[in-house]
């Protein structure tokens, strides 16, 4: 096998794992079953990813650039943050990593410990900091922060990991966006 085969290989086993662990959470899936899926024999997943465990760990490595909706003004904040989660949840269905690891948290301690250190770095402490520099103070900033955190992930769970309808994706970006404003401006 060709080093060119071998990464098209992998990333073929990954793509197959992120989709069936984002729809049956990680105690219904097997190594076999991915490796079906993939059409490819379950001892490469054994040599690629060292079993059922890092295969998982794999497929939920988590990347997103959300620091760029916190570039521009407070009062569209909203709108931004917005756009890119229905962007994301309209996306790529059933592979997000972030769906991965909110399915697998109930089941697997890493699982949650990873998606509440993905959440801590890349959203809550970003958010924090951007509503402090648009001039609330740190306790403030902090509190709104902490509220947006709270309500997208709430509204994901709900929608995405308890399977109830995402709904139309303008209706939910308009309602996201409303919301996400309210709680970023405060009282007022």
């Amino acid at each position: 096998m060709t080093l060119r085969n071998a990464a098209a290989t992998r990333q073929r086993i990954l793509e197959h794992a992120q989709r069936q662990f984002a729809q049956h959470g990680y105690a219904a899936i097997t190594v076999k079953g991915v490796a079906d899926a993939a059409g490819v024999s379950p001892n490469l997943i054994t040599r690629y990813f060292g079993g059922k465990d890092g295969l998982f760990l794999a497929a939920t490595r988590v990347e997103i650039p959300v620091s760029d909706s916190f570039d521009g003004d407070r009062s569209a904040l909203g709108s931004r943050l917005a756009a890119s989660i229905v962007q994301r949840w309209f996306g790529a269905p059933g592979e997000d990593p972030l769906l991965v690891l909110q399915r697998a948290s109930g089941e697997r301690p890493e699982a949650a410990e990873t998606l509440a250190a993905f959440l801590d770095s890349n959203s809550l402490e970003p958010l924090h900091r951007y509503l402090r520099d648009s001039g609330l103070d740190d306790a403030d900033a902090r509190s709104r922060a902490a509220a947006i955190d709270a309500f997208v992930l709430g509204v994901s769970t709900r929608r995405r990991v308890l399977r109830s309808e995402l709904g139309d994706p303008a209706d939910l970006q308009a309602w996201l966006s409303a919301t996400i404003q309210r709680l970023a401006d405060g009282p007022g």
